[in-house]
């Protein structure tokens, strides 16, 4: 709803109102007259400049006051310009007769610039006012009709036709009243004698004068002349020149001499004594900037002369001899002010648009900049520079408006904020400049995707782990600011073995920390990959990936399991032994299994109790039980064994078996059935001797393979050792011949080929399907039994045993900066459980390794019987106590642990 302004109607009689448009220079022109009230009506600035009224406020429509205070403000509603804070004339202008002060009208979206003038019209608001309000005059009786005698004039702070108009005199016989005008335009008045006086008649005279000004209605002010007649000095002093010009520099210190009048008088004695002083037509600002020497005539600075407020000074002097009846005369003196290049250049910021988005184009206007110098002609020209080694420009508008806009892109990420130094500098002699310094602050926008500290993370989790614990933490960077750099975590979908990957981890969306959800198991899952990724909440967000391997390290948790020989009706396995046997006499064979990998599933067998300790012995390796010595009739015919197996980790795990063995003079003759191993309870040497030859000749012929395609692939110098052990001996019950171990080394640095013998390993039993069928596997270093298989599957009996050739595992070593380097050696492999991955064959750093924490139990008594390296050589008796270690046991300790 527009405002209505109520007090305008009382004011319109008398406010003078004009408004014209410079369509050049975009400038508006007001007038109003002094004292209007607050929300007097200016003018409906909207309509006069033509704009949208519903557009002001979008456009942030805005009046800059270059005044000290906000005279007008403007109704955003109606675009109505009204009087914000009472404006006297007077204060404003002082004795100026034009009034102005500008206004500059800011309007964005398009940015548009007026200038507006504010014309102040005066209103007869003061009475005219004298100094005194009596005045004495000496006039010597011998003044001769016609002699003027100047009054002190009166002041009224009104201009034009509101000032001073007039004097008036009261009626008298002897003086009338001449009024002269200043240069200025202002009135004095000079009492002129108009008949002789008569000290005798009339010694003294009153009067009135009246001073009146031009208002309607007109102001008034009076003060009262006493003249008082003297005696007759009939010579006055007289001035070398009745007017003198003269020019001061603006700022001349104190005490600076501006003239030295000089006045003379005919007259001797006191009566040619002269005297000076200012008359009474010396205004009061005269007589606070200058001074006169009463006794020389000289005129001093007194006060700071200002060319910005006054260019000229209009000084009045008397000169008065010490007679009596002295008369005074009067001169005039003008002073011209000079300009100095005194004052600063001033820099205003009318409109600041702070922050600006990196994003913005070049030519956006920042802030909207004026500048003045209060000094005149080359000292009030300005000029504005920045620096140029920042993305802004400086444009003018027109003269002393300037605009800051960018000339080229921004990046926050590399300038925040700019402090921006402008310099305005003044074209005087020497030049001033004032700086300024602007803060420009650069908003940020998401132009910055996420990044991850690491390209790929991989994380080693011990299994068997507690559900819920922290496994890892993923974190990435980004070099936004604000929401634009609040970065959330979250795994992509995917499956693990079927199931989603939420089943397995969870991550933190605000740390980036990773959970497992479950405790996991080696045996059943030993690495998986997950996708992290990060996003930013900027709009649109912006998003990573980075992928996590976690691999599952196995733990000592799975004992070693009993597969051969197993209990009969919850009764302990038995065993014939031949009373006739020679020591070394293979009795039979503990096989075990242990379901974890690496040295967690070494195996080791240890004799736990024994009927006769001197008798039976079991090798530490290979679980055989074999006699030490010749049975003897004093011997028991029934020994009780329990057999210890444990395996290597840290701490080991153990089970025990129980086994009977039986002394029996002799053990009857059964061929084996060789159409269904598994139930043939007995075999033949022969038959075993076969069995041997044949799998020596395939793992030949295997390892003569693997020697071509190196020597193919790589035309290095192979160096290989191969080794076999295995037992030629078969127990009188039929039982199955031994699984046997080979060993080859391929070296660079080797040109021969070198075989030798090892002890024979651990069997492998093979995990029965459902069909329960018997299968005979073949595998490598690089082969794997599933392990889960094995797990979810019944053990094996010893009928299931099946024959395994084990040729190793294949290590691979890669140092930076070279090439890779391989080496094929052999790996103890448990028959339960698949062969290591690389893990078990690569140390990784921060893990334990296997093979440097491996305690060796000690060793079996009859270790170094019944292999290859010894055969055909002469047996010697082994005590249970007794600790060989030669040349071939060494050899054959270095190809197991190696």
């Amino acid at each position: 709803m527009v405002r209505l302004f109520v007090k305008w109607h009382a004011v319109c009689c008398f406010a003078l109102f004009t408004c014209f448009l410079d369509a050049v220079w975009g400038q508006i022109r007001y007038s109003i007259p002094e004292e209007l009230e607050h929300g007097a009506f200016v003018g409906n600035i909207a309509e006069d400049l033509g704009l949208d009224l519903d557009k002001l406020s979008a456009r942030r429509f805005r009046i800059v006051s270059g005044a000290k205070k906000q005279y007008v403000e403007v109704n955003l509603e109606n675009g109505v310009l009204f009087v914000n804070e009472r404006i006297d004339r007077e204060e404003l202008c002082e004795q100026s007769l034009s009034c102005s002060f500008h206004l500059q009208v800011v309007i964005e979206n398009p940015l548009e610039l007026y200038r507006v003038e504010m014309e102040i019209l005066d209103v007869n608001d003061n009475s005219p006012s004298f100094p005194w309000t009596e005045f004495n005059l000496d006039i010597s009786e011998s003044a001769a009709p016609g002699s003027r005698f100047p009054l002190e004039s009166a002041q009224d702070l009104d201009v034009g036709s509101n000032s001073l108009r007039t004097y008036l005199l009261s009626v008298n016989e002897h003086f009338l009243l001449d009024i002269q005008t200043r240069s200025d335009g202002s009135k004095f008045a000079e009492l002129v004698l108009q008949n002789p006086l008569d000290r005798e008649q009339q010694s003294a005279h009153q009067m009135v004068l009246t001073a009146v000004d031009g208002g309607a209605p007109e102001r008034s002010g009076t003060a009262q002349i006493d003249i008082t007649v003297l005696d007759a000095n009939d010579n006055a002093p007289v001035f070398d020149q009745s007017f003198y010009r003269v020019r001061l520099a603006e700022n001349a210190p104190k005490g600076t001499v501006v003239i030295k009048l000089n006045a003379s008088d005919l007259d001797e004695g006191p009566n040619a004594d002269i005297t000076y002083s200012f008359s009474g037509h010396a205004p009061i600002k005269v007589r606070q900037l200058f001074s006169v020497d009463s006794r020389t005539g000289e005129i001093k600075v007194k006060g700071v002369i200002d060319y910005e407020k006054a260019r000229m000074h209009e000084i009045y002097v008397q000169a008065k001899d010490k007679g009596p009846s002295a008369v005074a005369v009067h001169c005039k003196v003008l002073v011209n002010v000079l300009d100095k290049n005194d004052n600063l250049p001033e820099v205003i910021l009318t409109s600041v648009s702070t922050p600006v988005q990196e994003d913005a184009p070049p030519g956006t206007v920042i802030a909207v900049i004026s500048v003045m110098d209060k000094d005149s002609g080359e000292n009030g020209n300005v000029d504005c520079e920045i620096p140029h080694q920042i993305p802004f420009q400086l444009h003018s508008s027109f003269k002393n408006y300037y605009t800051l806009v960018t000339s080229d892109f921004l990046d926050r990420e590399t300038v925040g904020e700019y402090n921006i130094t402008l310099t305005a500098r003044d074209m005087g002699s020497p030049p001033l400049f004032t700086r300024k310094t602007i803060l420009v602050q650069v908003s940020d926008v998401n132009d910055n995707a996420p990044h991850f500290k690491q390209p790929s993370y991989t994380v080693y989790l011990t299994e068997n782990n507690a559900p819920g614990a922290s496994i890892c933490s993923v974190a990435a960077l980004d070099p936004d600011s604000g929401q634009n750099a609040y970065l959330s975590y979250s795994i992509l979908d995917g499956d693990i073995q079927g199931m989603p990957v939420s089943t397995y981890v969870s991550i933190n969306s605000d740390n980036g920390n990773i959970y497992a959800l479950r405790s996991f198991d080696h045996e059943q899952l030993k690495n998986f990959q997950v996708t992290v990724q990060a996003q930013d909440a900027g709009f649109p967000p912006l998003k990573n990936n980075v992928s996590v391997n976690i691999f599952i390290l196995d733990q000592n948790d799975n004992a070693p399991v009993i597969v051969s020989p197993l209990p009969h009706n919850d009764t302990a396995p038995s065993e014939a032994v031949p009373r006739s046997v020679d020591p070394g006499y293979l009795v039979t064979r503990i096989s075990a299994v242990d379901a974890d990998a690496g040295q967690n599933s070494r195996l080791f067998y240890q004799m736990l109790q024994a009927t006769d300790p001197s008798l039976f012995s079991v090798a530490l390796y290979t679980g055989e039980i074999r006699t030490i010595r010749q049975l003897m009739e004093k011997d028991p015919t029934r020994h009780r064994l329990v057999i210890l197996v444990k395996d290597n980790g840290q701490p080991p795990l153990s089970a025990t078996v129980s086994i009977i063995l039986s002394v029996v003079d002799s053990l009857p003759d059964s061929q084996p059935d060789l159409g269904d191993l598994s139930l043939s309870p007995h075999h033949s040497s022969n038959l075993t001797l076969y069995l041997i030859v044949s799998l020596g000749a395939i793992s030949f012929t295997f390892l003569v393979a693997i020697i071509v395609l190196v020597f193919k692939k790589s035309n290095l110098n192979v160096r290989m050792s191969t080794g076999a052990s295995g037992c030629a001996e078969t127990n009188s019950t039929g039982a199955l011949p031994q699984v046997y171990c080979y060993k080859m080394c391929l070296t660079p640095e080797s040109s021969k080929s070198d075989f030798m013998f090892l002890k024979p390993c651990s069997p492998v039993l093979s995990v029965q399907q459902n069909n329960a069928k018997s299968t005979d596997y073949l595998t490598s270093g690089w082969s794997a039994l599933d392990r889960n298989e094995l797990s979810n599957n019944r053990a094996a009996t010893p009928n299931e045993v099946t024959h395994v050739i084990t040729t190793g595992s294949c290590k691979l070593s890669l140092q930076e900066g070279t090439a890779p380097n391989y080496s094929w050696t052999p790996k103890y492999t448990q028959p339960h459980s698949e062969p290591p991955d690389y893990q078990h064959n690569v140390y990784i750093p921060g893990t334990t390794s296997g093979y440097s924490t491996l305690k060796l139990a000690p060793r079996g008594e009859l270790d170094v019987y019944n292999t290859f390296s010894t055969f055909g050589k002469k047996k010697r008796f082994i005590s249970n106590y007794e600790q060989p270690f030669d040349k071939d046991d060494a050899l054959i300790s270095n190809a197991i642990f190696k």
